[in-house]
């Protein structure tokens, strides 16, 4: 029996259990025992070779408790209560017990949020025994087909449609590993990990481009990936994918949530490279923003991950490659900002546009991959932005479940890229049906100094709007003034009305200043948005290919033919809905 064929025949057993509610359960229930069972298999390896303490007291490992061999099986009622009573508390509080600590705090982590959904021991004994005799771990064969496996548990993962969210299609996270190439020794950050497919990705290709198998070598492929995802299943998805891509004691992979960390992060906390497909259109629990500058404050989820990469995460010199959804490119308010601040601090010197439906079938929106270096030197941040429109193969419409996207699609782009390291050889580059670029500092240049009148004429409105404040205030100083006088005066009844007509002359005067003020008030807050319309126009980068559009030949009698037809159109719509509209208000009438 195959390995998928296997899986399917594990979940068609939980499916007659009472206690498992769903796919994401049955997601849950298998993946935690395939995780005991696999760190099992990976602790027998080691104890071939040296000298061994696991952090998991002899009860609790699988092979002492779910072994098919072992004579004395535990009945189906013993085998519920000691996973349920034992086996989860032990695993929860291994903390203090003997072994390796840092492999304690991966499954503490692990087991902190994880539960036995299944009800029936017998129905439970028979995926333990279907585990156990077709699902075979003790080969690199073995752990390398489990893969495959394992990108079919994902794939349910998504159908079960879990929390709403969705995962980076293999190709994604393949092309943005490639073009990021890390190298042996470097950090390689996910904030957003989810079940981990970027980290999984860097690791093969450590392991790939890799020329020796020296100690220090291979030490640095097991410290390099980092990874910090919030919920309970997608974490435990992670470290095992990181076992299964040979990653021993993948305790950086934290269980927190990221936005969280903001205040925390330290110059210790840097790394080489973030890759990563953060939540779209999330919206942050109330006071998260808070740790953040005001600026930059919002509770929209991709806008905090995006400042949080480019401020604090990467290390100068660090490479970032992110998917963002068109909605960052084009929006304006605080996504203007962080952008203008991203390219300040930031080269921003790709974005490959992906066509519609790469995430098909969990969700239609249009992204993008940034990819940007951390500078520390002005000269070396944004100059010219490369935008590659991504083409549908041949005969594509659009992608679908049974027709993902795939990797070798990418051919172009790399053929096109030049040096993975060097930016500065992005010069030579060329313009395509796919490929053009905009020069963001001429354009910067030009829109701040169109955009400048429109300041100076604010600048000279806020002068005005000053000065008639001065003014009012020393009216209100003058009326007081005279409200004193009168007071203290002993003259005639005339004198006074002639105070009090002076007092009401001035409040008339006031009345006319303020309303000048409002209108100067206004003046000024239409000529900044005029200014910050045409100096924030810059940092909408939902560009078309302006290539494209510079070779195009417009024939102006097929527009005028195209104009006078739609001219058509609306009239003959507009006598449609007049007659109809006639003809129900006679029958109301009548």
């Amino acid at each position: 029996m195959s390995l998928t064929s296997t899986i399917k025949t594990i979940q068609d057993i939980m499916r007659k259990d009472v206690g498992v509610d769903g796919d994401a359960q049955r997601m849950s229930q298998l993946v935690w025992m395939l995780f005991l069972k696999i760190l099992d298999e990976q602790e027998k390896q080691i104890e071939e070779v040296q000298n061994y303490t696991s952090p998991i007291k002899e009860e609790f490992r699988w092979r002492n408790w779910a072994a098919v061999e072992k004579e004395e099986q535990k009945t189906s009622d013993q085998l519920i209560e000691f996973i349920n009573n034992d086996l989860f508390p032990g695993l929860k509080d291994i903390n203090n017990y003997r072994g390796n600590s840092k492999l304690r705090e991966v499954i503490q982590s692990v087991f902190e949020d994880a539960y036995n959904y299944i009800k029936s021991g017998s129905l439970l004994r028979q995926v333990i025994i279907k585990i156990e005799e077709d699902i075979p771990l003790k080969s690199f064969e073995d752990q390398k087909h489990l893969g495959d496996v394992y990108e079919k548990l994902l794939k349910d993962l998504q159908s079960a449609g879990n929390a709403g969210e969705f995962y980076t299609p293999r190709a994604v996270t393949e092309f943005v590993v490639d073009r990021v190439a890390p190298r042996i020794g470097e950090t390689i950050l996910d904030p957003a990990c989810g079940t981990g497919g970027f980290l999984a990705q860097a690791v093969d290709y450590l392991n790939k481009s890799k020329r020796e198998e020296s100690a220090e070598t291979l030490q640095n492929i097991q410290d390099a990936p980092r990874g910090i995802e919030k919920k309970p299943l997608p974490h435990l998805l992670a470290v095992t994918n990181m076992i299964l891509h040979g990653i021993k004691e993948p305790f950086r992979i934290e269980r927190k949530n990221t936005l969280d960390l903001y205040t925390d992060w330290t110059e210790n906390n840097k790394v080489d490279i973030v890759i990563t497909n953060p939540p779209f259109g999330g919206m942050e629990e109330e006071g998260i923003e808070n740790s953040f500058p005001n600026e930059f404050r919002t509770r929209e989820t991709t806008d905090l991950f995006i400042y949080f990469i480019y401020s604090k995460m990467l290390k100068n010199g660090g490479r970032c490659a992110i998917v963002l959804p068109d909605g960052f490119l084009f929006g304006e308010g605080i996504k203007n900002r962080i952008k203008e601040d991203l390219m300040e601090k930031c080269n921003l010197h790709t974005i490959v546009r992906l066509p519609n439906g790469v995430f098909n079938p969990y969700t239609g929106i249009k992204t993008n991959i940034l990819f940007f270096e951390k500078t520390d030197k002005e000269k070396d941040s944004t100059q010219t932005i490369w935008f590659y429109e991504h083409p549908y193969p041949e005969g594509y419409k659009n992608y679908s479940k049974t027709r993902p996207m795939q990797f070798r699609e990418f051919q172009s782009e790399q053929e096109w890229w030049g040096d993975l390291y060097d930016t500065s050889i992005y010069a030579k580059r060329k313009e395509s049906e796919y490929a053009c670029k905009i020069d963001f500092i001429k354009e910067k240049i030009e829109a701040l100094a169109k955009a400048e009148p429109c300041y100076k004429r604010a600048s000279e409105y806020e002068r005005q709007k000053q000065e008639k404040n001065e003014e009012i205030k020393e009216l209100n100083t003058a009326i007081r003034n005279l409200r004193k006088q009168i007071k203290s005066l002993n003259a005639k009844e005339e004198e006074k009305q002639a105070v009090k007509k002076e007092i009401e002359d001035k409040k008339e005067l006031i009345k006319a200043f303020k309303q000048e003020v409002a209108k100067l008030e206004h003046k000024v807050k239409e000529e900044k948005d005029s200014g910050d319309r045409i100096k924030y126009s810059v940092y909408n980068l939902d560009r078309k290919n302006t290539f494209n559009s510079q070779k195009q030949i417009i024939d102006p009698d097929k527009l005028l033919d195209e104009f006078n037809m739609l001219k058509v159109k609306i009239y003959e719509t507009q006598e449609e809905l007049r007659n109809e509209l006639a003809q129900a208000l006679t029958q109301d009438f009548e």
